[in-house]
Formats: structure tokens, C-alpha cells, sequence
């Protein structure tokens, strides 16, 4: 907005000096000297305007309001849209995905889950504003959203604490709340949604967890060509990186064909409950002990375990 006024500013300065006679434009010329000593002053100045602009509604352009009574509301998405990656932080270091992007249970699952537990760090994406730091029983537990100058809205679910408050100001890599497992939720992760107007895309076409990166310093976003490549991405950093395999394992040139699928269990270090499974069931069929499961997941041996829930071992 303070760009387009600035804009319209210098149109109208340009048609003054256009009329104005030779000895006018002769006394303009005379202060060329000063003018070029107050460009530096007028730059930071304009970038100061710019930054109270994002921090008062950042990506105001492409939003109409803000408001913390939704966490998502679709509104009109345009055709294309280059959203800016650089200067981000990953939410977590974890690099196991226990759910995709996409349809689940009969559902749209519109994030993906990583792997953390109860008391591990969350950090924002990206710098931004809060937007919302609310609490929702049958759904994402403790969350917090936050918009971003370069488009995005990020929303992180299912934490056992929010250490941020509403349009508070957060620097990519702040600390804004803690692993946990609370609303809608079968076992401790975090639920990480990447939000363009209100429409969930697919995280895994920006952040590739498996190698805590982007995927790029930009990704753009075209309406034409988005189903193909969400379902591109999902297969790509999605479910080669589930419960903690490893294709880079499988595909080095010095493991054989026996080796390869050695490589491949010895990386699998995640088991996902399967309804009546019980710890020593779990133990014995990964060759390990009840004790050693329970030390890494920080649990009791009498502990009743959910399906879906995921375990170390």
C-alpha cells in the first residue's frame, strides 16, 4: 500500500517538473547535490515505512483482513503466486513423517505429521506475526498460526504448550511452542499446515524434512498444475521418508541386492501401533526388549497403547 502511494507520488512530481518552465527546471537542477545526500536518508526511511507495513498486516496485498476467529478460511487464490523460502528455519529437527499430505481415514489430511515428542522444541518457519494461538479439543489440540510477509500462513497443532500470544512479532526459528499430544491426535507429533489464502498446500512441495531444507529458494504456486505436483511431491519427500527409511541407504552403490533390503530394516527405526498389539509383541518382533522400548519412549511397561500411536526402537 505505501509502495503504490509512493508510486503515485512520484507520477504526479514528474508531470510538475514536465510543465515547468527552463529557469524552474534550471533551480531543480541546483539542487541535484542535496537531493543525492538525502537518497540514503530517503532509503531507509522507505525501508522503515515497508517494515511497519508487513509488521501491521503482513502480506497485506493479498489478504483482506485479520482476524483470530478462524484458523483457515479459503478466500479466491490467484493462478500463480512466488512464495519466498529463503530465510526459513524447519519447525523441527525431526525427519520422520508419520502422515502424508492428502486423503487419510476417508479424509482430506491437509498437513503433514512429524514425528516429535511431548516437550520438543516447535520453532516458527518463517518470520512473521501470530495470528492465533488458540485451543480446539476435537481437532488440533494447542495451535498457534502465523502469517508470513511472503504469503504463507503456518499452522502448528497438537502441542503441549504455546509460548507465543496473538499479534506477537516472531523471527524464523523462534521458539513458539513445545511437541505434544493434545486434541485429535493418537500419539505425540506435530501437525505442520502451509496455508496460501486459506488453501492448504501440500508442505512437502516447500520443506523436505527427510533433509531438514527447502526445496528450493522459491516455490511457485501455479492453480493448473498443483494437483500433479502435490501428488510429485508426496511421492518424492513424503513416502520414501516414512517411519524413518531411508532410500539414500538403499541406493548406495557399494549395498547389494541382499544388502539393500538389510540397509532398509536397519534404517526403519519406527513401529506404528496396530490395534491389540502389545509392548513385548512389538519387542520380539524387532528383536529388541520391553526395557529398551520403554527408556526411548519415555513410557511405562503398564502404558495402553493407541493405534497409530509410533514407537522408537
Amino acid at each position: 500500500m505505501i509502495l503504490k502511494k509512493l508510486k503515485k507520488i512520484a507520477f504526479i512530481a514528474l508531470a510538475t517538473i514536465a510543465a515547468l518552465p527552463a529557469a524552474g527546471q534550471d533551480l531543480l537542477a541546483s539542487q541535484a547535490p542535496i537531493d543525492r545526500k538525502m537518497k540514503a536518508v530517503d532509503s531507509v526511511f522507505l525501508q522503515k515505512l515497508i517494515q511497519t507495513e508487513e509488521w501491521e498486516s503482513p502480506a497485506g496485498d493479498l489478504y483482506e483482513e485479520w482476524d483470530n476467529i478462524y484458523a483457515h478460511r479459503p478466500t479466491a487464490l490467484p493462478d500463480t503466486f512466488r512464495i519466498d523460502l529463503r530465510d526459513f528455519c524447519m519447525p523441527t529437527p525431526s525427519r520422520v513423517i508419520t502422515s502424508n499430505f492428502g486423503a487419510r481415514w476417508g479424509r482430506q489430511h491437509k498437513g503433514l505429521d512429524i514425528k516429535v515428542y511431548i516437550g520438543d522444541t516447535i520453532r516458527a518457519a518463517f518470520s512473521g506475526k501470530v495470528r492465533m494461538v488458540k485451543y480446539e479439543g476435537k481437532g488440533y489440540g494447542k495451535y498457534v498460526v502465523i502469517r508470513h510477509p511472503n504469503g504463507l500462513e503456518t499452522i502448528y497443532a497438537h502441542m503441549s504448550k504455546q509460548l507465543v500470544r496473538e499479534n506477537q512479532e516472531v523471527r524464523a526459528g523462534d521458539p513458539i511452542g513445545l511437541g505434544g499430544n493434545t486434541g485429535r491426535s493418537t500419539g505425540s507429533h506435530l501437525h505442520f499446515e502451509t496455508r496460501l489464502c486459506g488453501v492448504a498446500l501440500n508442505p512437502a512441495l516447500m520443506f523436505d524434512f527427510r533433509n531438514q531444507d527447502v526445496t528450493g529458494d522459491f516455490y511457485t504456486y501455479r492453480k493448473r498444475t498443483y494437483q500433479r505436483d502435490q501428488a510429485l511431491a508426496t511421492q518424492m519427500r513424503g513416502a520414501n521418508g516414512l517411519y524413518g527409511y531411508n532410500p539414500a541407504d538403499v541406493n548406495s552403490p557399494n549395498v547389494g541386492k541382499n544388502g539393500k533390503k538389510q540397509a532398509a530394516q536397519r534404517s526403519s527405526r519406527y513401529h506404528k501401533v496396530k490395534k491389540g498389539e502389545t509392548l513385548f509383541a512389538i519387542a520380539r518382533k524387532h528383536g529388541t526388549t520391553v526395557d529398551a522400548i520403554c527408556k526411548l519412549n519415555r513410557i511405562g511397561q503398564k502404558v495402553k497403547l493407541r493405534p497409530g500411536q509410533i514407537l522408537k526402537y
